[in-house]
Order: structure tokens, then C-alpha cells, then sequence
């Protein structure tokens, strides 16, 4: 019989928060793993003394108690509790890992339900507010947290496969920019290469400026509309997206959080739209120097203030070459001298011209672009499928957490005697 019961969480978990205690970067007598913000989630948060500590068990799960992200859970960590974290463990009601993912699917009702003026915090009531749907047979909670556990597993071996993927990527980037390729494909010998004041380049190769590998035929590099050009009076619900130096990533462009305009300002904004094969430049903050080709995604969007425009030549140039000699040390020894050097950490467009620019003769570039292609493809292919299984286990959170979809669990035979 599947029979599901709603509880208030105090009467499923007994709250213990944490206490602030001596921490330490090293393992020491009488430390344990610091279980703070990253900790819970199984990061490193050093060490801490477990005298007077509240101390977890890997059964208990742990909830971030205090700051932005307060609400979010953590499971399957021993060591000491931080002062910002609060251990729940369970009552004999509930499965251990079962309570967590179902706490864990409450992380934005709990969110929305934080206190605090200054630094959010969960409501101190949170017991008796938040209530919880549960099999009342302790073997169906095992097998939906089992199922659970499952995906989490999948999802954590495509991250890691992913990490792996890019640390190729990183290896393969500086023996291209270090070593170059030949005509065969094969890496030339290091000893091969020059050197420069900001690093080795391969044999054949030149610094120069990134004006030699523009279009002619547009304004070569430009950044986005200031000021009264383009204010927050002008965004609107729906139209002409226009791209912010958030939806620069290196190497890709996120497109979650866009803002738009009308198509009649865009119309009056239009020089700074973009077109496939842009690169497109950080200009601003901690993110200066991040740097993305243009899809054909994005073609006609607009670009705001943040962000430089430089207009590639694909005659002259494989876009993806520049787009990783932007990312490449020769480049970024010059942004990182730049940047601080105005009123405001950033760089701007002259800038940008007088980089010395790793330039390669035009077959090698397009050789080592294919290159890279492959392992993005590998990469996008690897973050689509984790993508894939976030979906899953949404889906599967909620149609397994509320009782929508039923579990079976297999009954043992019964042997006549």
C-alpha cells in the first residue's frame, strides 16, 4: 500500500545549528573537516577544532542558515558545523537521504521565505512552517531516494568528464600558442619556438595588431551605446535582445538572462548590432578580458556599453584562432597590465589595437581552429547531455517527491513451508 503522510519538519528532524569554533587551513589532533557553505556541498572549507562542536554525521543533512543562499542542503558529510549552518537529523519517520532531496526540492520555497534585513537568513520557524509529503512505508522512501541518487551519480561523472575535457582543452591551447602546428597536424618542436617579452610563440609566427585580421568594410572595433544612448528606460518585456558583459563567458555566450529593446530603438541603435563571427570583448570589471565568438544565435542582437565589438575579417582570419588568442597567455599578460591603468579597471578600444597580437600565417590558423573545434564539440556535447540529466532529475524530483508518479517496490516471496 502506498499511503503518503504531510508532517511539519520538526516533527521529521531534530535542528542543531552550528557553533563558531578555531578553524584552520590544516588537519590537525582534534580537527575534522569545516562544513561551511562549500563544505556542505562538498567543497573545502579547511579544518576546525572539534571541541564544543556541533558535529554531523554522514546521515544528517545540512542546510545553509545564513546568506544568499540560505536553504540550500547538503548530504552525506561528516566534521563540524559551522556557525552559518544548521544539521537536521533525522526521525525514525523518515529515510535519511530521503529528507534531504525533499528538503532539497523546497529550495525555493524556502528561499522566498527568508528573513533578515541584512545578511538573509532562514526563518527561525522554519519547523513549523515548512511541511513535508513522505511515503508512509520506510521502503519506497528508500527506492525514490535510491532512483534519486542514481541520476545524481550520472550527473556527477558528466561534470567531472567535462573538467577533464577542458583540462585537455587547456593543455592542447598552450602547446598550439607555444608550438604551433605543421602541415601534417603534428606539433613543431618547442625549441622551435620564440621568444617574446610576454611569452614563446611558434616558428613562422609574428606579433602584430588585431586590426590586421578585421573587416575593411565595417568599423573594426566598437564598443556598445553610452549613456543616454541606451538607458534602463529604454529595456522593455520583449523585442531586440541586447547582450550584457554577463552573457560573455569565455569561449561561449550564456543567452539566459537577456534584456531587450524595441525594434525601433534598435533601428536607431543598429551600427552596434552584431553579426555571426563577432568577437565579442569584456571591457569591464573582474571580467575584462573574456571573450566569445558571435553564433548565428545572436545575429542582430545589440551589444550594451560593457562590451567591445571586433569586427573579424573570415577572409583574413578563422574566427576561433582569435577567439583563443584573446584566452591565450601572450594576450592576457597585456589585458591584466592594462586594465587597471584608467579611472576604472577595464580596457578600452586603443587598447585593444596596440595588444601585440599572436598572429599565425592563415593555413595554420584554420588548422588549429579545427583542432579546437573538435574538443568544443566534444565539450558541448558532454555539457548537453549534463544539461539533459538536470531535466531529469527535475522532473523526476517532482513527480517522485509529491507522490504523482507511484513507486513500486518489489515484495520477497513467500516460501509455503
Amino acid at each position: 500500500m502506498n499511503e503518503w503522510v504531510e508532517s511539519p519538519l520538526y516533527q521529521l528532524a531534530t535542528f542543531q545549528k552550528g557553533r563558531k569554533v578555531d578553524t584552520s587551513p590544516f588537519n590537525g589532533d582534534g580537527y575534522a573537516p569545516y562544513l561551511g557553505a562549500s563544505g556542505l556541498e562538498g567543497g573545502d572549507d579547511g579544518f576546525a577544532a572539534t571541541r564544543l562542536a556541533v558535529i554531523a554525521k554522514s546521515t544528517d543533512t545540512l542546510m545553509l542558515w545564513d546568506g544568499e543562499r540560505s536553504g540550500l542542503v547538503g548530504y552525506g558529510r561528516q566534521g563540524v558545523v559551522a556557525s552559518t549552518v544548521s544539521k537536521l537529523s533525522p526521525s525514525d519517520k523518515v529515510e535519511p537521504k530521503y529528507l534531504y532531496y525533499a528538503l532539497s526540492e523546497r529550495f525555493d520555497w524556502i528561499q522566498h521565505r527568508r528573513t533578515g534585513t541584512g545578511v538573509p537568513h532562514v526563518p527561525k520557524d522554519l519547523g513549523r512552517l515548512l511541511k513535508l509529503r513522505y511515503p508512509k512505508q520506510r521502503t519506497i522512501q528508500q527506492r525514490i531516494a535510491t532512483i534519486l541518487t542514481g541520476i545524481d551519480t550520472a550527473i556527477e561523472k558528466t561534470e567531472a568528464l567535462i573538467a577533464k575535457y577542458q583540462q585537455i582543452k587547456a593543455g592542447l591551447m598552450y602547446d598550439l600558442f607555444t608550438r604551433g602546428v605543421l602541415p601534417n597536424g603534428q606539433l613543431r618542436p618547442i625549441e622551435s619556438s620564440s621568444s617574446t617579452q610576454f611569452g614563446k610563440i611558434p616558428f613562422g609566427w609574428k606579433l602584430g595588431s588585431i586590426l590586421e585580421l578585421t573587416d575593411p568594410q565595417r568599423q573594426p572595433i566598437l564598443t556598445g551605446p553610452f549613456g543616454a544612448d541606451l538607458g534602463n528606460a529604454d529595456f522593455v518585456a520583449e523585442g531586440i535582445p541586447v547582450l550584457r558583459i554577463g552573457n560573455v563567458q569565455q569561449g561561449e555566450l550564456d543567452l539566459s538572462d537577456l534584456l531587450y529593446v524595441t525594434p525601433r530603438k534598435a533601428a536607431l541603435l543598429s551600427r552596434y548590432r552584431i553579426k555571426s563571427g563577432d568577437l565579442l570583448f569584456a571591457r569591464q570589471g573582474a571580467t575584462t578580458g573574456r571573450n566569445a565568438l558571435a553564433t548565428k544565435l545572436v545575429y542582430g542582437f545589440l551589444i550594451n556599453y560593457h562590451i567591445i565589438r571586433v569586427a573579424l575579417d573570415h577572409e583574413r582570419c578563422a574566427p576561433l584562432f582569435v577567439e583563443a588568442a584573446f584566452a591565450n597567455e601572450v594576450v592576457k599578460r597585456q589585458i591584466e597590465r592594462d586594465k587597471g591603468r584608467g579611472t576604472r579597471e577595464g580596457i578600452n578600444t586603443a587598447q585593444i589595437t596596440s595588444l601585440a597580437f599572436p598572429i599565425a600565417p592563415l593555413n595554420e590558423q584554420r588548422q588549429i581552429a579545427q583542432i579546437l573545434k573538435k574538443i568544443n564539440l566534444q565539450i558541448e556535447a558532454t555539457q548537453a547531455e549534463l544539461n539533459s540529466y538536470r531535466m531529469r532529475k527535475c522532473g523526476l524530483m517532482h513527480d517522485l517527491l509529491t507522490g504523482k508518479v507511484p513507486v513500486k517496490v518489489e515484495e520477497p516471496e513467500v516460501v509455503d513451508g
